[in-house]
């Protein structure tokens, strides 16, 4: 066997293995209608009011019906300090594509348990919420019909490019978050979001990112495999990460 056969089948193994066990996990699971779905608070933020310090929240969740076997949905939440209310952005297909408040903030996404990408909170969290309403305000894709189930733009792209807009948040997008890797700036080769590292990617369909915060990541029409640097664990395409 060539070297050429070799690494197809490795590839292929690294990449169909992981959506074959999640494919497997989601028809264990009991299903119903999804639009019944819960989309209740997960209890992950405290009460608006009763908490005056600015915050900052970045949730991703498996997104709606099937297609959480392989991807997840992102979102943002913003408080400003004495703020009685959260803000929520969401980048869907519906409508017009940026939703504010359209969700409870840290609502189950269709009966998906949110996980917290990135945190912060008082002073800190206060100094980014600018840039963050302005990277939305003046995100390129902000029309309707331009939303992109595959490979973006979608949700996830949105998220990334705002998070693009405030490197300091020092976070990466679950390696499950499809179209994180859409190149929302036009550019193919440029900084990570984080900016502690390079990306190459030919429009979302195949790319490379090497960075310090998203750690080394092959994208492959859409799924991504790779190693986490700051945290040893591996990224698996529909599995997400496994490790410490």
């Amino acid at each position: 066997m060539t070297l050429v056969r070799i690494a197809l089948l490795a590839l292929a193994v690294l990449f169909l293995v992981p959506v074959a066990i999640s494919a497997l996990l989601y028809a264990t699971r009991a299903r119903g209608d999804w639009r019944m779905a819960d989309r209740s608070s997960a209890g992950l933020l405290p009460p608006a009011d009763a908490h005056p310090e600015a915050v900052l929240r970045i949730l991703s969740a498996r997104t709606v019906s099937w297609r959480g076997i392989v991807a997840t949905h992102s979102w943002i939440v913003i408080k400003e300090h004495g703020a009685r209310a959260y803000s929520r952005f969401d980048y869907t297909a519906w409508g017009q594509p940026i939703w504010v408040d359209r969700f409870v903030p840290d609502g189950f996404w269709f009966g998906n348990l949110p996980m917290v990408v990135f945190a912060a909170d008082g002073p800190e969290a206060e100094a980014m919420l600018p840039r963050i309403r302005q990277a939305v305000a003046e995100y390129r894709y902000n029309r309707p019909g331009d939303y992109v189930v595959w490979p973006g733009p979608n949700s996830n792209t949105f998220v990334a490019a705002v998070m693009a807009a405030v490197p300091e948040i020092r976070a990466s997008l679950p390696a499950t978050a499809i179209g994180k890797d859409f190149p929302y700036d036009g550019r193919w080769v440029g900084l990570t979001p984080s900016q502690t590292g390079i990306r190459i990617n030919l429009g979302g369909y195949v790319g490379l990112t090497l960075g310090w915060v998203e750690g080394l990541e092959l994208n492959l029409f859409g799924g991504v495999a790779g190693i986490d640097l700051r945290r040893p664990g591996i990224k698996l395409p529909a599995l997400g990460r496994l490790g410490i």
